[in-house]
């Protein structure tokens, strides 16, 4: 049985091109910054976000982590909002590895703005309390349904957080997504921070990698770190051949994903007993709340297969579905078919 599979982005298929690309890909020792075709990939990444330089790791999770490394020391408080990703999908990562604090707050559909920042920077004192080292953003926002946050309120934070002497991280693992919704390049969303992080993996195609940038000084010093979290690839450039390709092709296609995921959203969102505010599914990813209907997510990601659907839970009463390159706007009306018959098969 073949699936029209929701539950992510990251699920999508190098495409052919991609293949192609890694087949006949020059290659060199990576650790020994030998590879030609991973340095290439680093100094586009760079050039379209704006920073003096890029530096090509496995995942996405590595480079939220190196970064939060190279930012902090031990002991010190990250302000992330309480739905981040860095928060919540990376295994307590900033406390195992480097010794930090998550410090979560609240942001309205997961955007924070300077107030809400503000109000719980630490200044540290040398008694008890712990000093707060950085902060973090996400965009698009993953777990509060894809949304993005207007480039003049990350401006803003930036901006008052380096008056207070504080770095910021973006997590950009759908920067992207967010630049095609904000109708902006990708380098003014990155421009007031000091690192940034983006996969190539998601909804770019690109069968693994994601790249950080910043300053010429921090991506030499992350160097060390990716090596020391075993990020530390050799001849790589099979890899960075399909970002190459990710960067140069599929970001041009996003807002085909943003239009299917609005199709979705907006089909749940008049079927009685789902909970869903399509204005607020601003990229490809969508959540709706099912705690009306009576079944649990267990329930609901078991019905929808039998019918050749996944899609996954985030939590006890909500449901996420992610459009991508390999779904179709006919695969997203089966999908939306599918939803429909589970509730009108329920009594």
């Amino acid at each position: 049985m073949s699936f029209i599979d929701l539950r992510s982005d990251t699920v999508t298929q190098p495409t052919p091109e991609m293949r192609e690309a890694m087949a006949r890909a020059e290659v060199g020792d990576d650790v020994f910054l030998e590879d030609p075709t991973v340095n290439r990939l680093q100094e586009m990444a760079a050039a379209m976000l704006g920073k003096e330089a890029a530096l090509f790791v496995p995942s996405g999770t590595m480079g939220n982590q190196i970064c939060i490394r190279l930012h902090t020391q031990p002991g010190q408080e990250v302000i992330c909002e309480e739905r981040s990703h860095i928060y919540n999908g990376e295994m307590a990562a900033m406390a195992a590895i480097s010794g930090l604090l998550a410090r979560p707050v609240s942001g309205e559909d997961g955007l924070l703005d300077w107030p809400s920042i503000e109000a719980v920077i630490r200044p540290g004192s040398v008694y008890y309390l712990t000093r707060t080292g950085l902060v973090t953003l996400e965009n698009s926002h993953n777990f509060a349904g894809g949304t993005v946050m207007p480039v003049e309120r990350m401006e803003e934070i930036c901006n008052r957080a380096h008056e207070a002497g504080l770095p910021v991280h973006l997590d950009g693992a759908r920067i992207f997504n967010a630049a095609t919704t904000l109708n902006r390049d990708v380098e003014e969303l990155a421009r007031p921070f000091d690192s940034v992080m983006f996969c190539l993996s998601k909804g770019l195609c690109a069968p693994v990698g994601s790249l950080i940038a910043g300053s010429r000084s921090f991506i030499d010093r992350a160097l060390g770190a990716r090596k020391m979290f075993g990020g530390g690839m050799r001849q790589v450039g099979v890899l960075a051949a399909a970002g190459l390709v990710a960067l140069e092709k599929m970001r041009k296609r996003l807002a085909e994903d943003h239009a299917n995921a609005q199709l979705l959203a907006r089909g749940i969102a008049e079927i009685p007993g789902l909970q869903i505010d399509p204005e607020k599914a601003h990229t490809n990813i969508i959540i709706f709340d099912i705690s009306n209907t009576g079944m649990s997510i267990a329930d609901w990601t078991e019905k929808l297969k039998a019918r050749g659907v996944l899609a996954i839970g985030i939590n006890a009463r909500e449901l996420r579905m992610v459009t991508h390159h390999d779904v179709s706007r006919q695969d997203c009306e089966t999908a939306l078919a599918a939803v429909r018959e589970v509730l009108a098969l329920e009594p």
